[in-house]
C-alpha cells in the first residue's frame, strides 16, 4: 500500500530504455514491465494504435497506412515524439496513479554524447518523470544489477551486449575507470543472418525471422553437435516464398563480424586497464550481462581471446534494469552513480 509522500508524488521508477526491449521497475515492487521498444503508428494522424508486444507482431505485416516504428536505434533516441510516446505509455502502464511525478533513473549507454543524453532526459520529462530525471550509464547499472560490488577498491569487469550497443567496463570504487563502447548488438547480428542469407540463398528474411534463427541456431563457438533448422523467406529471383536447410556453422560464419567487434572492444578495454585492477578480475572473472551473452559459445569464445575467465550473470537479461532499480531503492548510498543534467 502506497502512503504518505508517496500517494502524492507516486512510486520511483527505473527504466532500462533499450534499443529491442524496454523494462521498467518501480521501486518497492520490483520489474513490472518488459515489452519491446516498438510503436505502431497510425501515420494519417500520426496517432499511435499499439505499443510493445502487440506493436512487435505487426512489423513487417502491416498495412501501408500504419507503421511499426522502433524509435530507438543502436541504444539512442532515433525518433523523439515517438519515444516519448512510447514512454509515457510504459510509465502510465506500469504505475497505478495516473497524475502522479515519479522518480526516475533512465539507463543509456555510455558511449553516448552529452546531446543525446539531454534527448533522453527531455523525453522522460516529457512522458511524466520528476525534473530532473536521472541517467545512468548501462554499464554501471549492469553492475549493480549483477551483484558486483562496485564501491569496493577492487577491478569488477561487465560485459553487457544488449539490442543495439555493446558495452564494456572496468569499475572500481563507485566510478568507471575504463570503458568502451560500440554500437554493435543484438540487431548487428540479426542484420549479418539477414545478409548472409540474402547472399548464399537468395532468400529475403525478415527482422522478426532473423531474430528467431539467431535464438535457435546463433553460436559463437564450435558446438558438440552442430544443428540445422528450416528458415522461410521470399525467393528473389521468382518473388514466391520459399524455404531453405541452414546449419549452426552457416550462422556463426554469418554473425562473425558483429563478433569480431566485440572482441575487439574487449580486448582494448583489458588493454587500458591498470595492472592492479587487471590482477582483481583475472582473480574474480569477468561478469557477462545483457541478451547476447545468452548466445551460445559466448563464455568459450571470450575466455579463448582473452586469457581471462568468464561467468554470465543470473541477471542477464534483466541486469541492467535492477541495477537502476536498486540506485531508486539506495538512492542516499548510491547516488553517486547517476547523472543529473547539471553533469552533462
Amino acid at each position: 500500500m502506497v502512503t504518505g509522500f508517496d500517494s502524492f508524488t507516486g512510486r520511483d521508477v527505473a527504466v532500462d530504455l533499450g534499443t529491442a526491449n524496454t523494462l521498467v521497475y518501480v521501486r518497492g515492487q520490483g520489474i513490472v514491465l518488459s515489452e519491446p521498444s516498438v510503436v505502431a503508428i497510425n501515420t494519417h494522424d500520426g496517432k499511435p494504435l499499439a505499443v510493445g508486444a502487440e506493436a512487435k507482431r505487426m512489423i513487417g505485416r502491416t498495412p501501408a497506412h500504419i507503421q511499426a516504428i522502433r524509435p530507438l536505434r543502436d541504444g539512442v533516441i532515433a525518433d523523439f515524439e515517438v519515444c516519448e510516446k512510447m514512454l509515457r505509455y510504459f510509465i502510465q502502464k506500469s504505475s497505478q496513479r495516473r497524475w502522479s511525478k515519479p522518480r526516475m533513473v533512465i539507463a543509456v549507454p555510455s558511449g553516448i554524447t552529452g546531446v543525446e543524453q539531454r534527448a533522453v532526459q527531455e523525453a522522460a520529462e516529457s512522458a511524466g518523470a520528476r525534473k530532473p530525471a536521472y541517467i545512468i550509464e548501462e554499464p554501471m547499472a549492469a553492475a549493480i544489477g549483477a551483484g558486483l560490488p562496485i564501491q569496493e577498491p577492487t577491478g569488477n569487469m561487465i560485459i553487457d551486449i544488449g539490442g543495439g550497443t555493446t558495452e564494456v567496463a572496468v569499475i572500481s570504487l563507485g566510478g568507471i575507470v575504463t570503458s568502451t563502447s560500440i554500437r554493435v548488438g543484438g540487431d548487428e547480428f540479426d542484420d549479418a543472418i539477414i545478409q548472409y542469407v540474402r547472399k548464399e540463398y537468395s532468400l529475403a528474411l525478415g527482422e522478426r525471422t532473423a531474430e528467431e534463427i539467431k535464438v535457435e541456431l546463433g553460436s559463437v563457438w564450435p558446438l558438440k553437435r552442430e544443428m540445422r533448422a528450416e528458415i522461410r523467406g521470399r525467393d528473389l529471383v521468382t518473388g514466391l516464398p520459399r524455404t531453405a536447410v541452414i546449419t549452426t556453422s552457416e550462422i556463426r560464419e554469418a554473425i562473425e563480424e558483429p563478433m569480431a567487434a566485440v572482441t575487439d572492444a574487449v580486448r582494448s578495454t583489458l588493454d587500458r586497464t591498470p595492472p592492479e585492477l587487471a590482477a582483481d578480475i583475472m582473480e574474480r572473472s569477468i561478469v557477462l550481462a545483457g541478451g547476447g551473452a545468452l548466445l551460445r559459445g559466448m563464455v568459450q569464445r571470450l575466455a579463448s581471446e582473452t586469457g581471462m575467465p568468464l561467468t554470465i550473470s543470473s541477471q542477464a537479461l534483466h541486469a541492467v534494469v535492477v541495477g537502476a532499480g536498486q540506485v531508486l531503492e539506495e538512492f542516499d548510498s548510491l547516488k553517486g552513480v547517476v547523472l543529473t543534467s547539471n553533469d552533462l
